[in-house]
């Protein structure tokens, strides 16, 4: 059994996590800035990856440091890639493995295609928030060798909008973006999160990004 701290357990996807560790037998801490309704079994706490004493302290003990929150401005205007130091600095303090929920604009369409992102069909509503997490994976991909990471990028139609079913049914893949046969890239966040326990209980993808959809 490992000790998960899942930030961003309120969220879409921290949420699933959440009740899939628990489900799997983890202790799990659930962080979020209001840390209420959370599963049965997880220990709730309320804070923020911006508090650097914080992080330090409820990361004590962990195994695992999972990052499940939004990757643009917050109201203060705080990204994601702001607080990186410091969730480094708990991963390293604990001995524990940091991983995120990024997104899928940072996947290439082909091998030698341009990411998501970069394509005319990407919404523009949605770049700040894309670019955001790309920046992340970026950092990420610099970090010394002792700092133990991987990035979980989902499908392109994966949100609250199109939130599918449990089917443990799905395909792994690498920096391209994973499509089914009509074209569609989708996922949903309880799929999502039995692949993200997976890398946790038996590591594949040491210090890499692989991506997630059906």
């Amino acid at each position: 059994m490992s000790k998960l701290v899942v930030f961003g357990a309120t969220g879409y996807a921290g949420g699933r996590i959440t009740e899939e560790a628990l489900r799997r037998g983890h202790s799990v801490t659930g962080v979020a800035r209001k840390a209420d309704g959370l599963p049965e079994g997880a220990d709730a706490r309320s804070g923020s990856i911006h508090d650097a004493a914080f992080v330090a302290e409820v990361s004590k003990g962990a195994n695992e440091l999972v990052v499940a929150t939004r990757g643009g401005a917050d109201d203060e205007g705080r990204r994601l890639l702001d607080a990186l130091p410091t969730l480094v600095d708990a991963a390293r303090a604990a001995g524990a493995r940091l991983s995120f929920v990024g997104g899928a604009g940072s996947l290439r369409v082909s091998e030698d295609g341009p990411r998501l992102i970069d394509t005319p069909e990407f919404p523009e509503a949605y770049k700040h928030e894309a670019g955001s997490h790309a920046e992340v994976l970026e950092a990420l991909r610099a970090l010394p060798e002792d700092v133990d990471w991987f990035y979980v990028s989902p499908a392109a139609e994966f949100g609250s909008f199109n939130p599918g079913e449990r089917t443990g049914k799905f395909r792994v893949g690498g920096d391209v973006l994973l499509s089914d046969s009509d074209g569609h890239s989708r996922l949903s966040a309880a799929d999502l999160a039995i692949a993200y326990l997976d890398e946790i209980e038996e590591p594949k993808h040491r210090r890499a990004r692989f991506s997630v959809a059906y």
